[in-house]
């Protein structure tokens, strides 16, 4: 499986972005799910938001639920973040992962993902 963000880069504070991921080799079923994570300098990974490939769950951290929005393709294995009323704060490098398979609730640390994109930078400035 190889995982491959893409959309980021700069936006002033109060902008707009949507990153793309896409994993080739990963199946589409109910149990894999998507995730974005994001590290800023000198900080640890954090979650920012997961979605299950049934779309029956998602879920956002606190510091960017209202303004951030996951989805998922239907019919490819495609994830976005929209993040909108972006925040100074909110850059960082952004990661995508995927987990092949997981029971219950979706995972919120990066231990429960299985396959990591290279990360794509998102820079807010004021």
């Amino acid at each position: 499986v190889q995982v491959a963000e893409s959309g980021g880069g700069s936006v002033q504070a109060g902008g707009s972005m949507r990153l793309s991921c896409t994993a080739s080799g990963q199946p589409l079923m109910p149990d894999v799910a998507a995730a974005w994570f994001r590290q800023a300098p000198g900080k640890e990974r954090e979650f920012v938001a997961g979605i299950s490939w049934s779309g029956d769950d998602a879920q956002y951290a606190e510091s960017v639920a209202g303004r951030f929005t996951i989805s998922r393709a239907s019919a490819k294995w495609t994830a976005y973040l929209q993040m909108n009323a972006l925040r100074v704060e909110d850059t960082a490098v952004y990661y995508c992962a995927t987990a092949s398979h997981f029971i219950g609730t979706l995972p919120r640390t990066p231990a429960g993902y299985n396959y990591w994109g290279q990360g794509t930078q998102v820079t807010v400035s004021s």
